[in-house]
């Protein structure tokens, strides 16, 4: 009886465990079915199995280690250069040489379980460390290099002026004996500038130093020079007043004058520091990025360059400007701007200070509290009235000056004597804010006059004199009914003019004039009389539409006493551009390609030879 219970029991048992082992065995085929339907949260992608986790471990350890190795790398080459064995030229491009593991070295021999994403992910965290630590080094050799040619004179520096301006000049055996450096570039064509210049500036430090790390506001503060800005990468941010550091890649594009001369572009590595109290460096110094969309093949390379500011206790300060770069362009860029570019040192640091005390004093005019008494009288009632026109004005300023460097399409022989390098005409899609949609012409041409460039400025401003050249005016009078001054120079100012066209009652040109260290320009568009009346108002005029036209004046750099291969000596080089609009969705009818080229020729051509006709006339007087 008992043997017979005991197997009873025994049957119950093994029939609980076959149970139990059978739901064991559901739950794990359940388990593994889960898991092979899971997908990692990160990446999206399936488990990892045991083996090849194992792998990927060793392979980062392996590519940990490289990282190890590169940075070894860098700080050795940085304390090679500090003990001056090697170059600035050669420690770039050592620099250049020093590379990370590959993804496909990564990755190879794996199977489909790959760790492909994980090494995405991961790498540029580590490949940042690596850049940051090169930039981090580069940014500082530059920056103790631009302070020792900021505070010191001698033996780097000496005076190129005759009057009481320090423009100073770059003595290239004294600076390169301290910083050896080879040529970034090769060929017979290359030009070394190198310039330092100092003046007081009317505005606070702290904020113009903030002006010089906002790429929007930089480009905005030099509307004549500098034509594109934008941050790569940031590295450091902190805050300025505590001492704190700043460190960013930017890409910048420089051009002024004409589409004769070749813009320049940089990737720059700015460095910025307060060194003192009231006291902040800003180092500028070229970088070879391998970050996409950036320039590789640039023609123009900065050496250690920037600016000292020191603020003073009236709320101004005075700025310290170092401007050093190589540049091959020579062959790209007019024989005549590039004797004028080279001789007076366009780019340098002089060009760049007096840029910066112009745009100061057409700040501190825009902040005005109320209406000068010599601007009263105009259709500008108010002061807030008085901003939307300048913000209006210096919109279109920043508009003509970038179709100043637009690549041309077609050019034309120009049939006018003394024209320079024929007429450019650039199609372009009109798509940004301000602008009206549809496709836009541009054509621009060079011409050459006898007269100073300060006479001819004179005469474009005057608007007694527009009817004699504007084709626009129809040889009608044109009156001034708003002048609003922009500094301490009597020809920077914008202004409202009414041309009297009886057939052409609602049309109003809004125009802005300046005289820069680089060239003086008369920049002008005709807009409608209700969408002034809304700047006049001080309504926002962001999108109000508008196709800025213009001229821009400099000294021909060829002495009177002396004809170059083109018979040209002395007198000024005058540049105009127009821009017309040639399609677009709210007409009826649109004009071709060709149709429109020819009218923006014929509108150039007509007023160059009207310009040249009526300077001609006017410098008898």
């Amino acid at each position: 009886m008992c043997l017979l219970l005991k197997n009873q029991e025994k049957r119950v048992s093994n029939s609980a465990l076959r149970n139990e082992n059978d739901m064991l065995q559901n739950e794990n085929n359940l388990i593994n079915e889960a898991l092979k339907s899971t997908i990692c949260s990160t990446c999206g992608g399936p488990p990892f199995p045991q083996k090849e986790h194992e792998l990927f471990m060793k392979k980062m350890g392996e590519e940990n280690d490289q990282l190890k190795q590169e940075i070894e790398k860098v700080s050795t080459l940085i304390s090679r250069y500090k003990r001056k064995e090697i170059s600035l030229p050669e420690l770039e491009l050592s620099l250049a040489h020093v590379k990370t593991f590959s993804h496909s070295q990564m990755v190879s021999g794996s199977s489909s379980h790959s760790h492909n994403h994980s090494i995405r992910v991961n790498q540029p965290m580590q490949n940042c460390d690596v850049e940051k630590s090169m930039i981090t080094q580069i940014a500082t050799i530059a920056m103790e290099e631009l302070i020792r040619l900021v505070r010191m004179n001698e033996p780097f520096w000496v005076n190129s002026s005759t009057t009481q301006d320090a423009k100073l000049t770059l003595i290239h055996e004294a600076y390169e004996q301290v910083f050896p450096k080879k040529s970034h570039f090769k060929g017979p064509n290359i030009v070394k500038e190198a310039s330092k210049y100092s003046a007081m500036v009317n505005l606070s430090g702290m904020i113009l130093v903030d002006i010089f790390l906002d790429p929007v506001k930089w480009a905005k503060l030099f509307p004549t020079m500098v034509k594109k800005c934008e941050t790569i990468k940031v590295f450091e941010t902190g805050v300025l007043e505590n001492g704190d550091i700043s460190l960013q890649l930017m890409y910048e594009k420089m051009h002024i004058l004409s589409p004769l001369v070749r813009p320049r572009e940089f990737n720059i590595i700015r460095y910025c520091k307060q060194i003192g109290v009231g006291t902040w460096m800003i180092a500028n110094v070229s970088y070879d990025s391998s970050q996409p969309n950036t320039n590789h093949h640039s023609h123009a390379w900065k050496y250690p360059s920037g600016c000292m500011i020191r603020q003073l206790p009236n709320g101004t300060c005075v700025v310290t400007w170092v401007e050093h770069v190589e540049v091959n362009d020579e062959i790209h860029t007019h024989h005549l701007y590039k004797d004028l570019i080279g001789t007076h040192n366009l780019y340098g640091a002089e060009s760049w200070i007096k840029e910066l005390q112009r745009m100061c004093e057409k700040t501190y005019s825009f902040f005005l509290p109320r209406i000068p008494d010599h601007e009263s009288g105009g259709v500008i009632e108010t002061i807030e009235g008085r901003k939307s026109v300048m913000r209006l004005s210096h919109r279109m300023v920043r508009m003509f000056c970038e179709c100043l460097t637009t690549q041309s399409n077609v050019e034309f022989p120009s049939t006018i004597q003394d024209s320079i390098g024929g007429i450019r005409v650039s199609f372009q899609d009109i798509t940004s804010s301000g602008q009206p949609n549809g496709k836009g012409v541009v054509a621009i041409a060079t011409l050459w006059t006898p007269l100073p460039s300060d006479k001819v400025f004179e005469f474009l401003i005057d608007p007694t004199k527009r009817s004699k050249w504007d084709v626009l005016a129809y040889g009608n009078r044109v009156h001034e009914i708003a002048h609003i001054s922009n500094g301490y120079h009597h020809g920077n100012f914008i202004s409202l003019l009414k041309p009297f066209i009886p057939s052409e009652k609602n049309v109003l040109i809004l125009q802005e004039n300046f005289t820069s260290h680089v060239g003086s320009y008369v920049i002008f568009a005709g807009i409608d009389i209700a969408s002034m009346n809304v700047a006049i108002r001080g309504e926002d005029t962001v999108k109000m539409h508008i196709l800025p036209s213009g001229f821009v004046v400099c000294p021909n750099d060829q002495k009177s006493n002396a004809t170059n291969s083109e018979g040209f000596k002395g007198g000024s080089l005058l540049t105009l551009a127009y821009e017309i609009l040639s399609c677009s969705s709210e007409r009826t009818t649109n004009l071709t390609n060709v149709e429109s080229a020819a009218n923006a020729r014929t509108l150039l051509t007509t007023t160059l030879e009207n310009v040249k006709k009526a300077l001609m006339n006017y410098n008898r007087r």
